[in-house]
């Protein structure tokens, strides 16, 4: 019985990573004729890139929309994990299960199957992970992007700062959450890596804040 249980969650973690590979970054600026969103700008298919060749209206909308496929990622994890493994219904014990979901969201984002592995760098599913476990944590992440991303013109400079603030804050809530977001954040920073080092030679691109192009 312990096996069937631990397929139905391990499927659930399949699902959250397979909605996490949906590529709405370029499903969207596809819709709005903006081109192959893997051939402009820097060739990233996360917002930053889509405001880059579509402005801060396309960006937003990807931003959300990728945002909300970590969202039900958590949820779906959160709700299975404690039904299957007849655990008490309660938001910690939901949180500590879905927020693995949120991690293999991001995975899929980072490496999608439909596009042979080759995805974003996860910030906007970062933050809708934050979202779905505690919406207080993502203010203050937020709040936390947009001052250092307008400060110093630098998006990737707000995520990293985001990277590391995140598993400190998920280690006051629990252990289980605390690891969960260290793993994400270190994925998050192995895939900003090339940010990292043209921000050190100062050659990394700022942000252009345009609402449309």
């Amino acid at each position: 019985m312990a096996d069937i249980f631990f397929n139905v969650y391990t499927l659930s973690i399949i699902i959250a990573y397979l909605l996490g590979s949906i590529p709405f970054g370029i499903i969207v600026t596809k819709l709005f004729n903006k081109g192959d969103l893997r051939k402009v700008g820097s060739g990233n298919i996360g917002a930053t890139n889509v405001m880059r060749v579509g402005g801060l209206r396309l960006a937003s909308l990807v931003w959300i929309l990728d945002m909300m496929k970590a969202v039900v990622a958590v949820w779906l994890c959160g709700w299975i994990g404690p039904a299957v493994f007849g655990y008490v219904d309660s938001s910690s014990v939901a949180i500590s299960f879905g927020v693995w979901g949120g991690f293999a969201a991001i995975i899929g984002h980072c490496f999608p199957i439909w596009l042979r592995f080759r995805g974003g760098k996860g910030v906007s599913c970062l933050f809708g992970v934050l979202l779905a476990v505690n919406p207080i944590l993502f203010i203050v992440c937020g709040l936390e992007w947009l001052l250092v991303a307008l400060g110093t013109g630098y998006s990737s400079a707000g995520a990293l700062v985001a990277f590391c603030l995140m598993p400190i804050l998920g280690f006051f809530m629990n252990f289980n959450i605390g690891i969960a977001f260290l793993a994400i954040s270190v994925l998050c920073l192995w895939r900003h890596r090339e940010n990292i080092l043209r921000l050190v030679s100062g050659k990394e691109s700022k942000i252009e804040w345009k609402w449309k192009k």
